[in-house]
């Protein structure tokens, strides 16, 4: 395999291993797999590379899950939720560019208790567009963000199985969306063509596995220890990143 100048043979191991793991995690619970692999990513490659190739990885998990589930996918907020993708992605995109490396990593482990100790509501089939506007915009910073699009499908009361296909339909969207918007401002994704596909190949067969099975989100032994594992990570980043700020220059 040929890596990255600045990767080495067992980080890429590693990374293939978690995109397995985290599919299978995401498919099975219905969400979670999205916040790991992102904190794995940001102690395993550059900051500035971070978000791109999070969104590529999320985008052919996602469109795993999609391909498995499509029959129990509810289509009716798809449209709006495009319209909003496309907007708040390209504003998202515009500021995303040349953001210090210590400041990425604090803020993706500030967002990573965000999303593990707030509680967020249901929001209104009526708010669709907003909603994915607002986490569009928020995906081009902080990557994962599926915690807060999983509270919006919550409004619609599905069951596990369309709830979990219809999430992954618009994470699909929105990392698609945020791939494209990475390469126009000049994400060189060639770079990492060789651990992105062992990732996306990782990643599909535990999408696969995991959809055998699902269960409805926040099991009773699953929700205590993937929010253990992500607030040590979080940790982690808000430290390294701080150090850095602190460092004598």
């Amino acid at each position: 395999m040929i890596l990255p100048h600045d990767m080495a043979l067992p980080i890429a191991i590693f990374l293939v291993f978690m995109s397995f793991v985290t599919s299978f995690i995401t498919a099975a619970f219905g969400i979670g797999g999205g916040a790991i692999i992102l904190a794995v990513l940001a102690v395993s490659v550059p900051a500035a590379a971070l978000i791109p190739i999070h969104g590529v990885v999320q985008l052919g998990s996602n469109a795993g899950r999609v391909g498995l589930m499509l029959k129990d996918v509810v289509w009716r907020p798809v449209l709006p939720f495009i319209g909003g993708s496309v907007i708040g992605a390209g504003i998202g995109g515009a500021l995303a560019v040349q953001i210090p490396t210590a400041i990425v990593q604090i803020a993706v482990g500030l967002f990573i208790v965000f999303v593990v100790l707030v509680k967020l509501p249901p929001i209104a089939m009526r708010y669709v567009f907003a909603g994915g506007l607002f986490s569009s915009f928020l995906t081009m910073f902080f990557g994962a963000t599926g915690n807060f699009i999983a509270a919006m499908i919550k409004s619609m009361q599905l069951d596990p199985l369309p709830h979990v296909a219809t999430h992954s339909v618009m994470m699909t969207i929105q990392h698609l969306i945020k791939v494209i918007v990475f390469g126009i401002i000049g994400f060189n994704f060639a770079a990492y063509l060789p651990i992105i596909v062992g990732m996306l190949i990782s990643g599909f067969i535990g999408t696969f596995i995991g959809k055998q099975f699902l269960v409805k989100s926040g099991n009773t032994y699953f929700k205590p220890i993937l929010n253990g594992v992500l607030l040590c990570v979080a940790a982690h980043l808000i430290w390294t990143g701080a150090s850095l700020i602190l460092a004598p220059a």
